[in-house]
């Protein structure tokens, strides 16, 4: 593996979860609004504590490289699933673009999905040990 690859792995791990970890953390202090929020779209309310657990903890998973594939795989399924829910008013500019980068991120887990969470991930050092 060269330095590239060694490096942008994991930048690309962090990267990519960020919006995630930030999305759920937000979400907790922003509880009845983003409840409300959901409630409007037809979403019930009571299934954001599990969306706040799959931002947070998904989030984490492929930030630090563990389970990464699985975690990446229902992330990307989290993101395709927002777009057509919160997203998919194509009449509005802005919307259209977040229904596109939601899309793109989904791209992005699916690329971690095929090729694995790559160096300085928790998941090389199951493999060291077994």
């Amino acid at each position: 593996m060269n330095a590239l690859q060694t490096f942008a792995a994991p930048a690309g791990r962090v990267l990519i979860s960020l919006i995630f970890v930030y999305s759920g953390l937000g979400k907790i202090s922003g509880y009845a609004g983003t409840q409300g929020y959901m409630e409007s779209m037809g979403v019930p309310g009571a299934l954001l504590p599990l969306v706040i657990a799959v931002e947070v903890l998904g989030g984490l998973a492929v930030m630090l490289g563990w389970h990464t594939r699985v975690a990446a795989f229902l992330l990307a399924g989290f993101s395709l699933l927002s777009a057509l829910l919160f997203h998919a008013n194509f009449a509005d500019q802005g919307q259209m673009i977040n229904f596109m980068k939601n899309v793109a991120i989904a791209g992005g887990f699916l690329v971690i999905v095929a090729h694995g969470a790559g160096a300085f991930a928790l998941d090389n050092l199951s493999k060291r040990r077994g």
